[in-house]
């Protein structure tokens, strides 16, 4: 079918594209250096200020977030999707280095302790996603080598930890509002000032190589990720499936209830604790002063106090009690970072689950033979090969469940949006379907949200990949639902039903699936404005809130399915 909605490519984003690619087409490593020119007149709304000489701090800090700690010490990169390929290019013995991660991105890496940093990729989204943040990195550590070197060394002491007039000085002299040095001093905590020193010390040159580019490997290792599955849960390839896409941990805790079993270990220790933010907010559940969820907060704390020497016992006790209720987890360890659970809905006991799922009236699901398959949501185009090996080795799938983060251009942090039209800039589709859920799924579960359905979502190559002029044709085209996944998951739900590849550049009907079909975006940012990211308030319950009312309407879902379903389909 003939496009009729323009396309949201930008010129810029393209030849900065094609720059990247053919760089990396090369056997020999590509300095980064040679990328930020390129970069700058990208203009991405991620990194405005590239070409400046003052720091762009919102830049650096997103960046270094996304990358692991060990960045200081890193000059080189290397890409590869398998511990094959890292070993065919002398890379031997990679698991012997050490694991690192960025905080807020979940990418397998390993540190060699000197100065290469080797990097898991599991489609192009991951080159579109990590090129892009090591040169806004780079970019801006050199900028702050400049500024630092160019400040009176007695600037850079002790005492800007303690004497704010130093503090503020320093910050003049790095063209920074206070704040934004603050803002760097709460990321690097303790380790504020000996980071400073190391930006002084050294400019950033780094190098990248990538392996192997070639789709065939990019398969190989979704082949690698799925023959671990299979081999710990044969039973996929027996009976029926649902497919879900969110997280490892919302749906395990839904399920079992195991943080409201242990509800009073988790209060002793918050009443023993420094941390009254934590005591308060209990107390205000409690006695109703505030909306919150009083399972959202119980789950959140089973997570810190299972962080402590005193609550790491119920690490091993948790997973013991899923296995037990039909929760079996498979942790990636050979490729990509993205766990596995397989959900036994026969297995699962009523009596325990969060009270939100209607567990009085769940006891049909003994009856089931129908097996949950949630995976831990992937990165972009990562999600296509993914949901397409699923669908080719599993018995029959029941329903396509996706749940993720996205940004929104008329909402605010913490809303739900529910999409029924998608156009994705990796095939340039424009799909539309029927969304499973509407907004009365989600809002009886949402304490601070609002829930916004009948939205139309852009799947965009990449979060630095955006510019205003992008950014202006997607707010005119009313496409107010700005994430990575949802189109290519959307392609390889077109090879399910249709014999043949999804198309390129058309308007796709995907009414009338034979499967359920359900996609869900809780708002992590809004990019229109200059609020802060999701998690910024007060115990993150914005991310708690929408992640599991979201989850929640999914499990309700898959039980109305299954209650439907039981008597006419065994």
């Amino acid at each position: 079918m003939e496009r009729t909605v323009p396309s949201t490519a930008s010129e810029e984003i393209e030849l900065y594209l094609r720059t990247v690619y053919s760089l990396l087409r090369t056997s020999t490593e590509v300095q980064i250096r040679t990328l930020e020119e390129v970069h700058g007149r990208m203009n991405s709304s991620m990194h405005p200020n590239a070409r400046q000489q003052a720091p762009d701090i919102a830049a650096f800090i997103y960046s270094s977030l996304r990358l692991p700690d060990c960045m200081p010490q890193v000059k080189t990169i290397v890409l590869g999707q398998s511990f094959p390929v890292f070993d065919h290019h002398g890379y031997h013995q990679l698991e012997r280095w050490q694991p690192v991660s960025g905080r807020a991105r979940r990418r397998r890496c390993f540190f060699d302790g000197a100065e290469t940093l080797a990097c898991f990729i599991a489609s192009r989204s991951d080159i579109d996603d990590v090129i892009p943040a090591l040169t806004a990195y780079q970019i801006e550590w050199n900028k702050l080598n400049f500024l630092v070197n160019r400040a009176s060394q007695d600037l850079l002491t002790p005492a800007i930890l303690t004497n704010r007039g130093a503090f503020e000085a320093l910050a003049n002299a790095l063209e920074l509002p206070a704040e934004d040095l603050e803002r760097l001093q709460t990321i690097w905590g303790d380790g504020f000032l000996s980071s400073l020193q190391a930006i002084r010390e050294r400019r950033c040159s780094m190098r990248v190589r990538l392996l192997s580019g070639s789709l065939s490997e990019y398969w190989r290792a979704t082949r690698a990720w799925w023959d671990v599955i299979e081999a710990a849960c044969p039973q996929l390839l027996e009976r029926p499936v649902y497919f879900v896409s969110s997280n490892p941990h919302s749906a395990p805790n839904l399920l079992t209830g195991f943080g409201l079993m242990h509800q009073p270990e988790l209060v002793r220790y918050i009443n023993q604790v420094e941390n009254s933010q934590l005591l308060a907010e209990w107390m205000d559940i409690q006695a109703r002063n505030v909306r919150s969820s009083r399972e959202n907060f119980l789950y959140y704390l089973l997570k810190k106090y299972q962080a402590t020497p005193e609550g790491a016992g119920l690490v091993e006790e948790q997973h013991r009690f899923e296995l037990d209720h039909g929760i079996f987890r498979i942790i990636s360890e050979r490729t990509f970072d993205v766990e596995a659970q397989v959900i036994d809905l026969s297995r699962l006991d009523p009596g325990t689950m969060d009270p939100r799922l209607g567990p009085e009236d769940a006891q049909f699901l003994s009856q089931s033979n129908a097996l949950i398959l949630n995976i831990d949501y992937p990165l972009g185009y990562s999600a296509y090969h993914l949901l397409a090996k699923v669908a080719e080795h599993t018995e029959k799938i029941l329903g396509v469940y996706i749940m993720g983060k996205a940004a929104t251009l008329n909402g605010v942090r913490g809303d739900v949006m529910i999409p029924n039209v998608v156009q994705d800039e990796h095939s340039q589709n424009t799909y539309m379907f029927k969304n499973a859920f509407t907004a009365a799924d989600v809002f009886p579960f949402l304490e601070y949200g609002t829930v916004l359905d009948n939205q139309k979502a852009v799947s965009v190559l990449g979060t630095f990949l955006q510019n205003a002029r992008v950014m202006d044709v997607i707010y005119r085209e009313g496409y107010t639902d700005i994430e990575m996944e949802a189109g290519p998951y959307l392609s390889a739900v077109y090879e399910m039903y249709r014999p043949q590849r999804h198309p390129h550049d058309e308007i796709v009907n995907l009414y009338n699936l034979p499967f359920d079909l359900g996609i869900l975006h809780y708002a992590s940012d809004t990019p229109l404005s200059k609020g802060r990211n999701l998690g910024a308030g007060t115990l993150s319950y914005f991310g708690m809130d929408s992640t599991y009312a979201t989850t929640v309407a999914i499990l309700r879902r898959i039980f109305a399915a299954e209650k439907a379903r039981i008597p006419h389909d065994q």
